[in-house]
Formats: structure tokens, C-alpha cells, sequence
């Protein structure tokens, strides 16, 4: 994904290069019309080689110079029209850049959890792209569901999301969670966070889910749902194969939380050792 953002950049910096040095050339060929405008307007000798000779003297040659010095003015004024548009043309493209370049940086702010982690922001955006695809292809049977989610509170939402959860019906269970975070507030909110990465991870969706976890633990560090939080990105990290990153999640656990309850230090002590942390 981000080889593909620096690729379309290569076109727009070659592009203003190439008008980088049409805009050099333009200005050396205003500068030698105005050297021989000067030189025409002093009375002076022909340019060098590129203006023809005078073929009379005296009203003809005067003639011939004032012709030749309006059709210098006009080369010059030509020229210096295309050297404005080039300008221009030189302005939009480096705003292009900059935004373009702006953009990039967002996005690896976004991804520099993903890079540690193995999913990160990519994935959850996949995830919600997925969502989102998924029920615009439900047709009409979604559309009534959609209704019933729309009349629950989040509270209701989310007993029925733990409720499918505890049927293994982690679809469902997953709906129910993005209605809560949608709708929710506080605590509520925080819970269906922690929900949703528990539906993910039932259907083995493992980097979307310790993005989810991390969410949630984001939303309230120090909240009495944060624990569990690390110790499930520690697991979804562990099912990626990421032990490393497992560890540093678990380690983070130790550190906020010296005194934890026991089931969450039997569950640390569990983690740690399948994720052979030293």
C-alpha cells in the first residue's frame, strides 16, 4: 500500500522537472530577444547570426528596423506569456506534491501501530471496508435487521452482542458491537469496543482484532476493561504468530497494571508462556 503512494508520486516529480528546464530555456530565449531588441533599438549591429542583415540604408533600413523590432516585441511578449502559464502550471504541481505529501504522512501515522503489530490501521480500514461491503450485499433481509438495530439502545445492543457471543454466533455478535460503538457513550462504549474484538477473534480474524482490543484499551487506559484489553491483543498477536509484539503487549500489562486480579494474572502467566516471553 505505501510502495503504491510513493509510485504516484514519480510522474508529478518528473513532470516538474521537465518543466523546470522548459521554464530555463524560455527565460534564456526572452533574455537573448531583449539583448537583441536593445541592440535593434540603439541603432547597433544585427544580432548574432539570428536577425538577417539590413538590405538598405537610409528610410528603408529604418523601416526594416522598426519591423523587426515589433516582431521581436512580440516574440518577447509570446515568450513571456508561456513563461507565466509554465509558472502556474509549476505552482499547481508542487501544491499537488505537498498535499500528496501530507497524505502519505497521515497515513503512517495511521500505520505505525500496524507496522509494530502486525495490523494496525490498514486493517481495521479493511475490516470496515469489509463491513460496510458486506451489508450493502445482504439485499432486503438486512434492511429489517438494520431497523430492529436502529430502535435498540446501546445498552440492549449490547447484551445482545454478549448474548450471541456466548452462542459462539460471532457474526451477529460483531453486528451488535459496531451498533454500540456507534451509538454508545462512556463505559458502554468501551465495552462494545472490547466486544467487538472478541467477535473478531472468534472468527479468526486476528489482526482486525488486536486492532479492535487496542481501541478499546485506548479508550480508557486506566478503566477497569484496559487489562483485558492488552491481554487480548497479546492473544490475537500470539494467533498471528507475533510473539515479540505479544510480549511487548503483556509487558505493558505488568507495568500499568502491578497488582492486577487473578484471573488477570492467571491469564498473563498463560499468554506469557505461550508466547515464550523471557
Amino acid at each position: 500500500m505505501v510502495s503504491t503512494v510513493f509510485l504516484s508520486f514519480g510522474p508529478v516529480v518528473a513532470h516538474a522537472q521537465v518543466s523546470s528546464r522548459e521554464g530555463i530555456a524560455l527565460q534564456d530565449q526572452i533574455m537573448e530577444l531583449r539583448q537583441q531588441l536593445s541592440q535593434v533599438q540603439s541603432g547597433g549591429a544585427s544580432s548574432s547570426g539570428s536577425l538577417p542583415a539590413p538590405v538598405a540604408v537610409g528610410s528603408q533600413s529604418s523601416g526594416a528596423s522598426g519591423d523587426l523590432v515589433a516582431q521581436l516585441l512580440d516574440r518577447v511578449n509570446t515568450l513571456e506569456s508561456q513563461q507565466r502559464d509554465m509558472r502556474g502550471q509549476l505552482e499547481e504541481l508542487t501544491n499537488q506534491l505537498k498535499e500528496q505529501s501530507a497524505s502519505l504522512s497521515k497515513q503512517m501515522s495511521d500505520m505505525q501501530f500496524a507496522a509494530q503489530n502486525g495490523g494496525g490501521a490498514a486493517a481495521a480500514t479493511t475490516a470496515a471496508a469489509s463491513s460496510t461491503s458486506k451489508k450493502e450485499e445482504t439485499g432486503g433481509s438486512h434492511a429489517a435487521t438494520a431497523s430492529t438495530e436502529a430502535a435498540q439502545t446501546p445498552e440492549s445492543a449490547l447484551k445482545a452482542g454478549n448474548a450471541a457471543l456466548l452462542k459462539h454466533d460471532y457474526s451477529a455478535a460483531q453486528q451488535s458491537a459496531q451498533s454500540v460503538i456507534a451509538h454508545g457513550k462512556g463505559a458502554v462504549k468501551i465495552d462494545g469496543q472490547y466486544l467487538l474484538g472478541q467477535s473478531l477473534a472468534g472468527q479468526k480474524q486476528y489482526r482486525d482484532s488486536t486492532v479492535a482490543y487496542y481501541d478499546a484499551y485506548k479508550l480508557s487506559p486506566k478503566g477497569a476493561k484496559a487489562p483485558y484489553a492488552l491481554l487480548g491483543v497479546s492473544s490475537a498477536l500470539i494467533s498471528l504468530g507475533n510473539k515479540k509484539a505479544a510480549c511487548q503487549a503483556l509487558a505493558k500489562l505488568k507495568s500499568e497494571f502491578p497488582n492486577p486480579s487473578e484471573r488477570v494474572a492467571k491469564s498473563t502467566a498463560y499468554f506469557s508462556k505461550q508466547g515464550e516471553c523471557s
